[in-house]
């Protein structure tokens, strides 16, 4: 491919798609190695015998290791399944990148790694085991792995015929995976559940990350060709529809596993609260036209941001309020309360309607 002119990235969507697309590379590897206390979970034989047990109990008093070949030998395997196909696959996309379309190599490496990480997240829920399970995951690292040298080099050969601020967004990416990676780990274990409960979410919450990155790749041809007069076309249904409806639903989709604040606690009418700073927030970002109010976030990035915490926060809260709501009456009112709660949420949004064309005027 011939080098493309530098697009005319008003709202610095290009540079947010291409640090999403950085975060998609690592993200993966990083979910597999932050999960290790899962997987040798996992990998436990159960005892059989009280004579198991008592041997068992005697070598753990002694602090000898009580851990299975398996579990043992796991982050060492695992090491091994990643490294190796990494260095071979980064080596062959240096040849096959001329042989393969640039589209069907990313876009095929991605669908490939949501694909694994779907299997991992169904096998939580499925009894497995400990060889077929230890045999399967390192399957899942080799091809996460190999498909990931192939998405990371198309990638950054991507960036290289852009401008060299466009690889800058990709290594701020690859920097975040891990520390975001950690995070939702530990977001998964505070939640209390069981840990397969948690690793279950964790699993989806890496599923989210990768199918956004996916649908932001599939943006980015459009934009690289239409940047111009037109930058704003794509800016409201990009920033403001598709994002506050994946953020919604990765919200909604986390009470699954996590239902902090409980349903007695003060936390949650102050959270659901909270919220109302939001309409501030926004009525002070960079919205026009405007007729009395200061624009204090100029940049555009300030308003993904806070729609980013709005809709996740939208679709969490909404969806405990909704848990807990019919809990807090007696049984046989528990329909009649969720009937009155669906009412009032859809009141809520009639009222909310209402009340943007005042809050517009005001902008």
């Amino acid at each position: 491919m011939t080098a493309i002119n530098a697009p005319r990235d008003k709202y610095n969507a290009v540079w947010i798609i291409f640090f999403i697309l950085g975060l998609g590379t690592l993200l993966p590897w990083n979910f597999f190695m932050t999960a290790t206390m899962y997987f040798t979970s996992r990998l436990k034989d159960p005892p059989t015998d009280l004579s198991f047990n008592r041997t068992t109990n005697e070598t753990s008093s002694a602090g000898g290791d009580t851990r299975t070949v398996l579990e043992s030998k796991f982050n060492n395997v695992m090491t091994l399944c990643a490294m190796v196909p990494l260095l071979i696959f980064t080596c062959l996309n240096s040849f096959i990148h001329q042989r393969i379309p640039q589209k069907l190599r990313i876009s095929g490496s991605l669908v490939v790694i949501l694909v694994v990480f779907l299997l991992t997240a169904v096998l939580v829920k499925v009894d497995v085991a400990p060889l077929p399970f230890f045999t399967l995951t390192m399957i899942k690292i080799i091809c996460i792995n190999s498909f990931g040298a192939i998405l990371q080099g198309s990638l950054f050969g991507l960036a290289g015929i852009l401008p060299a601020s466009y690889t800058t967004p990709i290594m701020s990416g690859q920097g975040l995976a891990g520390t975001f990676a950690a995070f939702s780990m530990i977001c998964a274990l505070a939640s209390g559940s069981a840990l397969q409960d948690s690793a279950f979410g964790y699993f989806i919450t890496a599923c989210v990350v990768i199918l956004l990155a996916i649908l932001s790749y599939l943006t980015l041809p459009r934009m690289l060709v239409c940047f111009g007069p037109s930058s704003g076309t794509y800016f409201i249904p990009v920033s403001c529809f598709l994002l506050f409806n994946l953020m919604d639903w990765a919200g909604r989709s986390l009470t699954a596993v996590c239902m902090w604040p409980g349903k007695d606690s003060i936390w949650l009418p102050v959270l659901v609260g909270l919220r109302v700073v939001f309409i501030p927030l926004f009525m002070l970002c960079n919205v026009q036209p405007r007729n009395y109010l200061p624009v204090l976030f100029s940049h555009d990035a300030w308003y993904i941001i806070f729609m980013i915490f709005f809709s996740f926060s939208n679709g969490y809260l909404a969806s405990l309020c909704m848990c807990f709501g019919p809990k807090k009456v007696p049984q046989h009112e528990s329909e009649t309360a969720g009937a009155i709660m669906a009412f009032f949420l859809s009141l809520g949004l009639a009222l909310g309607a209402a009340v943007s064309f005042a809050f517009r005027a005001m902008v």
